[in-house]
């Protein structure tokens, strides 16, 4: 058996690896290196499970840091998504949103439903699955965002901004239907929304039409050409359910409730489960733009 390396031969190994920016490498090199020996393996063998090594775990914490610059809310996963819930939701789709071919090409999903139907959830669980797929991503509350790209343009630093915002493949505007109806937030709204046009991904979620989108921009104009800008290369998503929040609450609290034993000759009261009403609610993908500026 060949002699495992000297200390000093150990320690300049290390340091060289470090240098090259290769820290995986550096820290299982001498390890690997001793199953090599023990397992007779050739050089190239060695060679190609410290690069396998390096490159995994390169994988892995450029994963790890896109999940946490992503800012997702934990947990809204496909996997933990009850798509029974949402009649006319198709996984199927919702996972080929995940793979990312729309990403490539610049494309935007868009959301829309009443509120606490799953809009969010899914949102974040196609952000989930794009970050898997090797693409960089950001979620936040487009009321918040708005207010940051307020104060950059105040402070005269909103080009830099954009530019940071650009970096990122796809962007997840949640809620956008909260954001006021006022000149200087909806005019910053729509200069996002152009900035990334054919450029850069968007996936928006709001509980509102299109028809109801001249309560949020100022002027049926701007309106119009948001909304022809975001659909021109657009997936819609429309979640027309009772709340999703609710039902899924209503479950777990069915499953932890005992059942109830009645004693012999007792009366067991009948109870009608509350039919919720249908929604009144537009369907956004029939709503054109058009409609709006009618």
């Amino acid at each position: 058996m060949t002699a495992a390396p000297a200390p000093s031969t150990t320690h300049t190994t290390a340091q060289a690896l470090k240098a090259l920016r290769l820290p995986s490498m550096a820290r299982s090199w001498h390890e690997l290196a001793s199953d090599a020996t023990e397992h007779a393996w050739s050089h190239e063998r060695f060679l190609g499970a410290l690069c396998e090594l390096e490159l995994t775990e390169r994988t892995n914490r450029r994963l790890a840091s896109r999940l946490m610059a992503a800012k997702l809310p934990p947990g809204k996963r496909l996997d933990s998504f009850e798509f029974g819930l949402v009649p006319g939701l198709s996984r199927a789709r919702v996972e080929a949103l995940g793979a990312g071919d729309w990403i490539r090409a610049a494309g935007n999903c868009l959301l829309f439903g009443g509120s606490g139907t799953g809009k969010s959830h899914i949102a974040a669980a196609i952000g989930y699955a794009l970050i898997e797929a090797g693409h960089s991503v950001l979620f936040v509350r487009t009321t918040d965002l708005v207010q940051r790209l307020q104060a950059a343009r105040r402070d005269l630093a909103l080009p830099a901004l954009l530019a940071k915002l650009d970096r990122i493949d796809c962007l997840i505007l949640d809620d956008l239907g909260y954001v006021r109806k006022d000149q200087s937030e909806t005019s910053i709204l729509f200069e996002l929304i152009a900035e990334r046009y054919e450029h850069r991904s968007l996936i928006i979620t709001c509980d509102r039409p299109f028809a109801d989108w001249a309560s949020i921009f100022t002027d049926q104009i701007m309106t119009v050409a948001a909304i022809d800008r975001l659909v021109h290369h657009a997936t819609i998503l429309e979640f027309g359910c009772e709340s999703y929040r609710k039902r899924t609450a209503g479950q777990r609290v069915n499953a932890l409730t005992p059942p109830v034993v009645t004693a012999p000759g007792m009366a067991v009261q009948n109870t009608v489960a509350h039919q919720p009403r249908p929604s009144g609610r537009r369907s956004a993908a029939s709503t054109r733009a058009t409609d709006v500026a009618g």
